[in-house]
């Protein structure tokens, strides 16, 4: 098992809110997180940092999550806390009113599988050399696309494209969605929408199946996006599993 992660603040935003990381706990699990933050004055960047250092160190604190019924409730529990850290913070913070973060995670043992994802931000395994979205946007657009108000291609150019529905410390309580994924993969792919609206399905595909070590092909991912604009923050957080 390989695994590495990368944040750039692209070549459009003065400061990155994004925040990344992947860690291992007592027992040699491993959690992937990616969090797009947003809010006024460096809120954004507060708000993701928070989360993911919150989530990361309750995770590392842990010999096991357990069953899988045990992990999902451990997501839960932590997404918990850290959208009430979100929101004290907010509190005790007024300027940062509007404050929050998207999160996307990625729990693998050697009996399972899990992601869970609040906003915008993708989770997807690769099999067959083949890139699959596991995570749903909780975004405006994707509403109309299931309500079958927008095509997928309108969704991509709709200039409403990034309202959120559902984001991490912008209310007391918010709803994860988790999702149970068959082990039998080649890798797990997290990201921002920075490179989601930067680059196709297929693009992604082929930086992943090419023949450079796993930080050169984070590095040629954020190299393309900021050769085509770089108008986001990018954050990409990768492992490849054994081979097959």
């Amino acid at each position: 098992m390989e695994f590495s992660y990368l944040t750039d603040p692209g070549k459009v935003r003065d400061h990155n809110e994004d925040s990344v990381t992947i860690v291992k706990n007592q027992t040699g699990e491993v959690l992937m997180i990616v969090a797009d933050g947003m809010g006024g004055h460096k809120g954004g960047e507060i708000a993701s940092s928070i989360a993911i250092t919150h989530i990361g160190k309750r995770f590392t604190d842990t010999s096991t999550v357990g069953n899988k019924e045990d992990a999902i409730s451990f997501l839960k529990e932590v997404v918990s806390e850290a959208n009430m850290l979100l929101y004290k913070y907010t509190e005790k913070n007024p300027e940062s009113a509007g404050m929050g973060t998207t999160i996307v995670m990625a729990l693998l043992t050697k009996d399972f599988l899990l992601f869970g994802n609040i906003g915008d931000s993708s989770g997807y395994v690769i099999k067959n050399k083949k890139l699959y979205k596991i995570t749903n946007d909780h975004t405006l657009v994707n509403l109309l696309v299931k309500s079958g108000e927008l095509t997928p291609e309108e969704a991509k150019h709709h200039p409403r494209k990034n309202v959120l529905m559902r984001a991490l410390g912008t209310n007391i309580s918010v709803e994860m969605d988790i999702f149970d994924v068959e082990t039998d993969v080649e890798g797990i792919l997290l990201c921002s929408d920075g490179l989601t609206n930067m680059l196709e399905d297929d693009q992604i595909e082929n930086v992943l199946d090419s023949n450079l070590s796993i930080d050169e092909k984070l590095q040629k991912l954020i190299y393309k996006c900021n050769n085509r604009g770089g108008t986001d923050n990018i954050s990409v957080a990768y492992l490849k599993k054994e081979d097959q």
